[in-house]
């Protein structure tokens, strides 16, 4: 005898285990700068087909239904939402937000370059600006180490103020970047995101560029993680009850099996 029920609610339940798990990364990144939500996405599997949907049944009539049966529901992917996360004032002039659209260009891993939101800018003992995670700005931005101030623009104009100088001295322009489909993204950790096929291809150009639509870039501030805790709980909730239905769907097709297995003749 064999139960349909058995091999649906255990296809159920590993599903439900990877939704807690985006989730759980969810969580754990909640005070991430720049971190992006993601969201588990599902669908159902195949239909075992019982009776022919517009069949002819015993009677010679066509039938107006058929009978199908699914066998449960499997990961089609990790969707990442980029909505722009709350501003966080730091007064910080090194922290670099990024109000709209855009990602920070940074020479990656392996000399590539990739992709990041989070502003959280250092310098290196050259006085190159660099992430937190000591990955630097593609644009190749250096100020001098005995500067008394900085300023970043709203368009990425960067220049410092040396004691006893009437004018301040550029530094370089930062530039953004934005891709067609940012959902596509593959991400690497650390914050990084590299571009794929399904990305699209990278769209270049300074902060606030209308042509190109991207953000602004606001200095003082830094991009907080655009996880919603009360939705993440709700859902883990969710999903918990739905892993429990599941299971329980398990033990009653076990039962079942036992009765079917305890009968007579």
């Amino acid at each position: 005898m064999t139960i349909r029920a058995l091999s649906t609610a255990v296809n159920g339940m590993r599903a439900q285990q990877l939704n807690i798990d985006v989730i759980a990364n969810n969580l754990a990144n909640v005070n991430t700068t720049g971190y992006k939500h993601s969201r588990a996405l599902f669908q159902d599997l195949f239909y075992q087909e019982l009776n022919l949907v517009g069949g002819t049944t015993v009677a010679g009539v066509q039938s107006p239904i058929g009978s199908q049966v699914g066998t449960g529901a499997r990961l089609i992917g990790i969707q990442r939402s980029f909505q722009t996360g709350t501003p966080k004032e730091t007064r910080g002039e090194l922290d670099v937000m990024i109000d709209g659209q855009g990602f920070f260009r940074v020479i990656g891993p392996g000399g590539q370059v990739a992709y990041t939101r989070s502003g959280s800018l250092k310098l290196d003992p050259d006085g190159n600006l660099i992430t937190s995670n000591g990955y630097r700005l593609a644009d190749n931005i250096q100020v001098d180490a005995n500067r008394i101030a900085m300023n970043i623009s709203p368009i990425g104009l960067v220049e410092y103020i040396m004691r006893g100088e009437p004018t301040a001295t550029s530094a370089g322009q930062i530039t953004l970047a934005k891709f067609i489909n940012p959902a596509g993204l593959r991400a690497l950790g650390d914050g990084l995101f590299v571009e794929t096929v399904a990305s699209g291809n990278v769209i270049e150009g300074n902060p606030g560029d209308r042509d190109t639509g991207l953000g602004e870039l606001k200095q003082g501030f830094l991009e907080e993680s655009n996880v919603d805790v009360i939705r993440e709980l709700t859902d883990m909730i969710q999903g918990q009850r739905a892993y429990d239905i599941n299971a329980n769907s398990i033990r009653t097709a076990d039962e079942m099996l036992q009765v079917a297995n305890n009968l007579r003749g």
